[in-house]
């Protein structure tokens, strides 16, 4: 996992379709999402770091 996309069809996997209007929104709520599939054991602990990391780096690319 190693970008946005891939992160909407982790996401998209499980029906879960984000788009607010707000960038920074839509990450925010795509990070709430996948840590409660992490909590709830739906995914593995490596693709909720990688999907996390790359949201994180979306969100400092955002604000430049």
């Amino acid at each position: 996992m190693n970008t946005f996309y891939d992160v909407q069809q982790l996401l998209k996997k499980f029906g879960i379709f984000i788009y607010v209007g707000d960038r920074l929104a839509d990450l925010e709520l795509m990070e709430m999402e996948l840590t409660e599939l992490y909590k709830s054991q739906l995914i593995r602990v490596e693709e909720y770091q990688k999907a996390i990391l790359v949201l994180r780096r979306e969100k400092r690319l955002n604000n430049n």
